[in-house]
């Protein structure tokens, strides 16, 4: 036998209005018709609801009536109560169903799942219509757009609830007078339009156009048979609108409560706009209190988060125009800054591909001061059209942080890094080998060693204890993994072949599989005792963490202003840094002297004896061998760090010789002030293009098509990977994944 099926009417948006005998009747809204059986999950039914109404599901709350009984509302919460539901209805076939948002319930009224106790009698409280949230619009034209056929629209229709409990007498002393009366002048219907809401909002009425557009408005209350009513027209030979007729009176009374009245997002977006300037980092929770307490208008988390995102772009600009404009910004960057790249792809529908970006004060700064050692990586933007911004970034000779070029891209991919790599080495050529250090997926490996094939490849060793971690997962306990990974950092690190050896031995005893995956996984590439090219102790690919601090502050901007913000952020580095080293008196920078500094005293204990011509024997805790023609010790600090080490120190010192003549370059202040030599200047009009001749004409470039998803974003964590979850497991049987509870063996 067919499961038995019944139409469920959803109304949403109306109001309950309490009959004589104490019944409830639904009055206004919008219906829609759901096929409903005893098969039907709860979640899928809101989702669709949820679709139809344009809400949210975390606060939707659904009820019903039962057969004969139009005082008593059911509330549905789980699969259980849908089925009964269905069960009570007998013979019928359609059951009213009404969607509201459990902020729109009062609180002495019960919102509890369907049971014996459970039934809400409302013949006492008027239970408030709930609005459906808005659908999603342009929130460019949110505020300013003219609508032309819009006769007979409601303006409280699909809009935040505003509640009449309590005097809001911010609104009434600021808006009260916004419409003052006939022959009262505007300069545009949308100024009289938003002067007529503040002045409906602080009188306290709702109101609809009976005409509304380019050339006149009629208003009138939408209380019925009340008589205010308002009409504007163009004033004749003018761009001016003027109010010609205007009835003041109200008689609707206690109607305009019960009716309620409401406010558009765009309307609370112009009103947190000022706010927002100063505190960019205003909450949605915040902005719905505010709205709230200051005029009693009732806002959800999503209705507030909308607003501030109107709010947002009538501050920063849209973002499918930002777009548009980056011809003309990235013109604007090369003539403002000689000698910088600035380039840009779409893709063949013209939607934007990817953005390189190297301003030339930071090319000429890694070309004159910086080590010929770049870090590779990428951050997650959080815009509204997402992406990902890939970077390079250099190591000036105070270890500082020094960004060289970035990229946004539509995604991370292979293509895109290949892209990225081909546009650096035109902005930093050079004859100099460069060692970088990046992750060895994402196409990484191939392109470097195609694009720079006189240069080195480190692999970052977070990334790579992140993979090891990774593929033996589930096979080791956590004291087990964590052994390993300690004794895999420090092969790793190890600068002779036997410590490399000892520690991959160690690796060997807790797992063979390990110390497989850990041969196989090219040590040449980032272990010290094999690795050839400099990495000045430098292993891992999150060196640049300052500028990925900038993109996290900037990355929910426009792209023109996203990328304007990171510039000025670097023109302030380079300026600040600039300042601070011309007071500097050492030879080297203070981090590298105060290094020089600690190993020269520890140097003075040390015994140093003659070998052959320059290689002499140094004695300590161990014996080392050093070779000053060479700039070599066999402890291979000297190498890895260009600074001598204690024990070429010692040597030094036993010769008669200065330490400084045998430091790198790069770490001497003279280095470091032509680092920050070049400055980067300001971009001016970049909200706002001016079209010249010279502007690159006929190009077209329209956002991607990716947006943004629900929820929280998920950042991409920079840190460390070291961190181990623990695993469970047994007691008993020392087994993974289950517990003495649960155990089979035993």
């Amino acid at each position: 036998m067919a499961a038995k099926k019944v139409i469920a009417i959803c109304q949403s948006g109306g109001e309950f209005v309490t009959n004589k005998d104490g019944s409830l009747s639904y009055n206004g809204g919008e219906a829609y018709a759901i096929d409903v059986d005893q098969q039907t999950q709860l979640s899928d039914f809101k989702l669709e609801v949820a679709e139809m109404f344009n809400c949210s599901i975390d606060t939707m709350s659904i009820k019903y009536f039962l057969p004969d009984n139009k005082k008593t509302l059911i509330t549905i919460s789980k699969d259980k109560d849908l089925k009964r539901m269905v069960k009570f209805l007998g013979d019928s076939v359609t059951v009213d169903i009404f969607i509201m948002t459990e902020e729109a319930v009062p609180r002495n009224q019960s919102i509890m799942p369907a049971s014996r106790s459970s039934r809400t009698t409302v013949s006492e409280a008027v239970v408030p219509a709930v609005a459906p949230v808005d659908a999603v619009v342009d929130m460019t034209h949110a505020i300013d757009k003219v609508d032309m056929d819009m006769a007979n629209y409601t303006h409280s229709d699909n809009a935040p609830v505003i509640s009449n409990d309590d005097k809001h007498q911010k609104a009434a002393q600021q808006w009260e007078n916004t419409i003052t009366g006939v022959d009262q002048r505007f300069n545009s219907f949308n100024e009289f339009r938003e002067a007529l809401h503040k002045y409906s909002i602080a009188h306290g009425f709702a109101y609809k156009y009976k005409k509304n557009d380019s050339h006149r408005v009629t208003v009138k209350c939408k209380s019925q048979g009340c008589p205010w009513r308002i009409y504007a027209s163009r004033l004749s030979t003018t761009q001016l609108i003027c109010i010609k007729k205007m009835h003041t009176t109200h008689t609707c009374e206690g109607a305009i409560v019960k009716a309620g009245y409401r406010a558009t997002r765009g309307w609370v977006g112009t009103i947190i706009k000022e706010k927002l300037k100063v505190s960019p980092n205003y909450k949605p929770k915040d902005i719905a209190d505010d709205i709230k307490r200051e005029y009693g208008i009732q806002l959800n988390y999503s209705q507030a988060w909308r607003a501030k995102e109107i709010a947002r772009e009538q501050l920063q600009g849209s973002y499918k125009e930002a777009y548009s404009q980056l011809p003309f910004f990235c013109e604007k960057i090369k003539e403002t800054n000689p000698g910088s790249f600035a380039t840009f792809e779409t893709k063949e529908d013209s939607s934007f591909h990817r953005l390189f970006i190297s301003f030339h004060a930071a090319i000429s700064g890694f070309q004159q001061g910086c080590r010929p050692l770049l870090f590779l990586d990428s951050t997650p933007l959080n815009s509204k059209y997402q992406g990902m911004l890939l970077t390079a970034t250099a190591a000036d000779g105070d270890d500082g942080v020094f960004p060289v070029a970035f990229a946004v891209v539509d995604a991370e991919t292979d293509d895109n890094w290949s892209w990225f790599l081909l546009e650096l080495k035109s902005a930093v050529s050079t004859a100099r080998p460069i060692t970088f250090v990046a992750d060895f997926q994402k196409g990484l490996k191939k392109s470097l060693a195609e694009i720079f094939d006189n240069g080195y490849h480190s692999y970052c060793l977070r990334y790579l204890t992140e993979k090891l971690n990774k593929d033996l997962k589930g096979q080791f306990s956590h004291e087990a993994r964590r052994f390993m990974i300690n004794d895999f950092y420090a092969a790793a690190y190890a600068s002779r072949l036997e410590t490399f050896q000892r520690c991959t031995e160690n690796i060997k005893g807790i797992s063979p599989e390990a110390y497989n995956w850990v041969i196989q996984s090219e040590p040449d590439h980032w272990s010290n005792a094999f690795f050839g090219g400099a990495r000045y102790s430098h292993m891992a690919s999150n060196f640049g963490q300052l500028f990925y601090n900038w993109v996290s502050e900037a990355n929910d901007l426009p792209i023109t202003q996203m990328v304007d913000v990171l510039r000025g952020k670097m023109m302030e580095l380079i300026y600040k840094r600039r300042v601070d080293s011309s007071q500097w008196i050492t030879k080297l920078t203070p981090s590298k002297e105060e290094k020089l500094l600690k190993d020269t005293s520890t140097a003075r204990s040390l015994q140093v004896l003659l070998s052959h011509g320059s290689t002499f024997e140094v004695r300590g805790e161990s014996i080392d061998i050093v070779d000053i023609d060479h700039w070599d010790c066999s402890c291979k600090d000297w190498q890895l760090s260009g600074l001598p080490c204690c024990h070429a120190i010692a040597v030094f010192e036993w010769i008669g010789r200065n330490p400084y003549d045998y430091c790198s370059r790069y770490f001497t202040v003279e280095s470091y002030r032509l680092t920050y030599a070049e400055s980067i200047h300001p971009v001016p009009n970049v909200d706002r293009p001016v079209k010249t001749e010279s502007t690159q004409v006929g190009i077209i470039v329209t956002p991607p098509p990716t947006k943004r998803p629900p929820g929280r974003p998920k950042m991409k964590q920079a840190g460390s990977v070291e961190t181990i979850k623990r695993q469970l497991q047994c007691s008993k049987c020392k087994g993974l994944g289950h517990n003495k509870k649960t155990c089979k063996d035993f």
